[in-house]
């Protein structure tokens, strides 16, 4: 993709990754753990049967994920990620990066 570093992401264009990639929307979720931030993307995805989320609530939980992502400056670190693992979202595992946070940012989102 030939995106600009700065540009700040879309839930859009998080959509779009995950369904060109992996052929689902994939449940996305912002974890902290021993004082860092991880991005994971579960194995649970909008289209299952059994996903508990209306349509309409998982785009509004991605454009809420994506602003913090934004917020937190690692917008063009998520994107080269998904654009770029080798790994697949399978049952039972998570995919999970750690991001690498702009100094003082981290204490913001994390206590």
């Amino acid at each position: 993709m030939s995106t600009p570093a700065a540009a700040p992401l879309a839930a859009a264009e998080v959509l779009q990754i995950l369904r060109q990639r992996w052929q689902a929307s994939y449940d996305l979720q912002l974890i902290s753990r021993r004082g860092r931030l991880y991005l994971q993307v579960m194995w649970a995805y909008l289209e299952q049967q059994s996903f508990p989320l209306t349509a309409g609530e998982y785009q509004a939980k991605l454009e809420d994920l994506v602003g913090t992502l934004n917020g937190l400056g690692v917008a063009e670190q998520v994107r080269q990620w998904l654009c770029s693992t080798g790994d697949k979202p399978r049952l039972g595992k998570a995919m999970t990066l750690p991001l690498e946070l702009p100094p003082g940012r981290a204490s913001e989102f994390l206590l």
